[in-house]
């Protein structure tokens, strides 16, 4: 059924057009650029993407100012008339609190709202988005468009249409073409891509505070795939889902499977046939570097006692990063991460951890052997006229920990990792990334962070020294495989 549409008024006085759909929580979906609230049911493709999004919640949708059936004029400050545009909708309709959907053109005034109200968002759902305008312009078909300016207006509707936002063939395509013309003026038009050129939300993405879904699909073209995985990055603990396809519109294509992981990222039942998406995780691997050879000189019980607090720092420092511990091997741990920053930030504060606990024993070597000098000094204090070697003692005094150096190696890869119960009952990952990550571990040496080459691009722009350490051939990989190491030092 077609929602009625109303108008609210903004405390400028311009009025904006918007209906309301459905029962629940509520869900703001941010209008693309081009948008015509009553055209759009026009569309069964939109249609129904709009109906399923409503089935579980209160879905709210409006024109932007100046677009479609609002009054007013394309803006100058145009992330500033946004929020007065969503504050004027949810006021009227007396809703506190909601999700904010932003798809595309509407991801940076999302995220801008989201920055200056986390008491009033409780997620934040951004579908192939972008920070700033230069990335949105990493693009060559949006070049290409852009570059279509002041031509004839019905044609670049129609490569818009087709280009943008994946309509190719077809009466939806024809229709989803004159939208965009109903929306907008050839003259208006040109002020939006002005307007568009501002947008930079970069220096607030660090400030998101509130649960937030970056999504997008692995061939869509628009933006390019790295420019969502970087925003994904630099927003604090948000999860990255990359889904099958190419249509850079979420009604296109696989709709289902992006209902999917809305619903399950806004907690609802999911409905539909798709299968669920796979999250983007960060991987982390931790080794004790010499376990054996240290088990073996110091025996098995004082031995324990060391591992045991290699666990607690690593546990500490994990639980601090915001990493999530899947399971521990011994000498070692897995844990992941939503965020590919927090991993680097993780293993950097895990080698930090290590190399003070060992300066305050003394220890100044990488090849597990304690420093004599401080064994030395043990020894006496404890009356034993042993020399450093001949007990398995030697390095503790009696109920201490053993005064034992322990360094560690790290590796971090990030991928899509196949999420299971393992063994224990306990949610375990598995899968090519897993393996990937374990296998650089294996090249690392004791005190060093070693990551992938997908691990650095995501940290692009990121204050994170990468030195390139060649290419490996991995057991089980076809093709050799770029290692960076991450210099940990102050």
């Amino acid at each position: 059924m077609e929602p009625r549409i109303q108008y609210a008024r903004a405390s400028d006085g311009v009025n904006i057009a918007y209906w309301a759909l459905g029962e629940g929580p509520a869900l703001v979906h941010l209008p693309l650029i081009y948008s015509h609230v009553r055209l759009e049911w026009e569309i069964p493709q939109i249609r129904d993407w709009y109906e399923r999004l409503a089935a579980n919640r209160t879905l709210v949708r409006f024109d932007q100012r100046g677009v479609g059936l609002s009054d007013g004029t394309i803006p100058a400050a145009p992330l500033d008339l946004v929020e007065r545009d969503i504050d004027a909708v949810t006021s009227r309709l007396r809703i506190e609190r909601f999700a904010l959907l932003g798809f595309a053109h509407s991801v940076p005034p999302a995220i801008a709202y989201a920055v200056a109200h986390p008491d009033r968002v409780s997620h934040l759902l951004l579908w192939h988005g972008y920070a700033s305008a230069a990335e949105w312009l990493l693009s060559p078909q949006v070049r290409a468009v852009r570059a279509m300016i002041g031509t004839d207006w019905e044609t670049i509707s129609e490569t818009i249409a087709a280009t943008l936002f994946g309509w190719s063939e077809g009466e939806p395509a024809r229709r989803f073409a004159t939208l965009i013309r109903e929306s907008t003026t050839p003259e208006a038009h040109r002020e939006i891509v002005q307007m568009l050129n501002q947008y930079d939300v970069s220096g607030l993405l660090p400030q998101v505070r509130v649960p937030t879904i970056v999504m997008h699909r692995r061939e869509a073209r628009v933006p390019v795939l790295s420019v969502a995985r970087d925003l994904a990055a630099r927003i604090p603990d948000s999860r990255f889902v990359l889904l099958e396809g190419s249509q850079p519109a979420p009604y296109l294509g696989d709709a289902g499977a992006v209902l999917d992981a809305i619903e399950e990222f806004l907690g609802g039942a999911t409905k539909g046939a798709s299968a669920p998406a796979t999250p983007f995780r960060t991987v982390l691997f931790t080794d004790v570097v010499g376990h054996t050879e240290m088990m073996r000189r110091l025996g098995d019980a004082p031995g324990r006692e060391v591992l045991r607090e290699h666990e607690r720092i690593t546990r500490e420092v994990l639980k601090a990063n915001g990493g999530t511990e899947v399971k521990t091997m011994g000498d070692g741990f897995m844990a992941s991460f939503g965020s590919v920053v927090k991993g680097v930030e993780c293993a950097i504060a895990l080698q930090r951890a290590f190399d003070e606990r060992n300066r305050g024993v003394g220890a100044s070597h990488l090849d597990g052997r304690p420093d004599q000098s401080t064994t030395r000094d043990t020894l006496r204090s404890s009356g034993s006229n042993d020399a450093p070697g001949d007990s398995p003692l030697r390095a503790s005094v009696a109920g201490a920990t053993p005064v034992e150096p322990l360094h560690i190696r790290v590796a971090l890869n990030a991928g899509e990792p196949i999420e299971d119960e393992g063994p224990d009952g306990r949610s375990d990952l598995f899968g090519s990334t897993v393996i990937l990550a374990a296998r650089i571990a294996a090249q690392a040496d004791g005190g060093e962070i070693l990551a992938s080459n997908v691990v650095r691009e995501l940290c692009s722009g990121k204050p994170f020294l990468f030195s390139d350490r060649g290419e490996h051939v991995m057991k089980g990989f076809d093709e050799a495989v770029r290692v960076y190491e991450i210099n940990w030092h102050p």
